[in-house]
């Protein structure tokens, strides 16, 4: 999808994780110690970018989003893998939009089954990256209602990390004062206002496919099999 140069702040995705990463590089002068975590599919190659300037491991937070009934794009909640699985849901969107448990339940269910396939697909038998007592840095191409970070970052503290941080791109400035007042630590690049769409604040933004994501993991391999070492 091209959008108009005039109202894009990024050209791609890519372009959006190399600013993100200069970004982190003054919050973060110490690289060592550090992970960086992708939110699929979306936020890998935005993550790739971020991996390669640090020179860190980078591995999948297999969260996924709650939609609304009747559009799926509005976030009601989300889900994160585990055992047993995380459910976190945003409650004045569930006021507005007032879904069944049974619609929750089978849309949970729907999404798991995607995360399962998504893991298998992207990462084979890799076992996941150790995480505790370490640096994480999760990263998305955007954040709109922040239901899938809220998720994300939660499942991280229980993780054991020494700090955990969300970095994204855009957002708008609303949903980063809710995070932030909830304890997390955020950074983001650009808050324009008037957000309706994260995809409206790029030149590019096509759905990044499976292969580019197995790409992606592929090339930040050698960060991973050098920390080995």
């Amino acid at each position: 999808m091209f959008l108009g140069a005039r109202s894009a702040l990024f050209v791609d995705r890519k372009d959006a994780g190399q600013k993100l990463a200069k970004a982190l590089a003054h919050i973060l002068p110490q690289r060592d110690n550090i992970v960086v975590l992708a939110l699929p599919r979306g936020g890998v190659p935005v993550a790739c970018e971020v991996a390669d300037a640090f020179q860190a491991p980078l591995d999948l937070l297999m969260v996924r989003k709650i939609g609304a009934p009747g559009h799926e794009e509005y976030g009601i909640g989300a889900v994160v893998e585990g055992n047993p699985p995380e459910l976190v849901m945003n409650e004045e969107a569930v006021r507005i939009t007032r879904p069944s448990d049974a619609y929750v339940q089978q849309q949970m269910q729907k999404q798991l089954k995607e995360m399962e396939r998504q893991r298998k697909t992207y990462l084979g038998d890799k076992p996941p990256v150790s995480l505790e007592g370490r640096i994480a840095i999760v990263v998305d191409d955007g954040v709109a209602t922040g239901g899938t970070a809220r998720v994300a970052l939660k499942a991280l503290r229980q993780k054991n990390v020494s700090r955990a941080i969300l970095a994204s791109p855009v957002a708008p400035s609303d949903t980063l004062a809710e995070l932030r007042a909830e304890g997390n630590e955020v950074l983001c690049l650009e808050t324009p206002p008037n957000f309706s769409a994260v995809g409206l604040h790029y030149q590019r933004f096509d759905q990044t496919s499976d292969e580019e994501v197995i790409r992606c993991m592929e090339k930040a391999k050698k960060w991973s099999e050098s920390q080995k070492n």
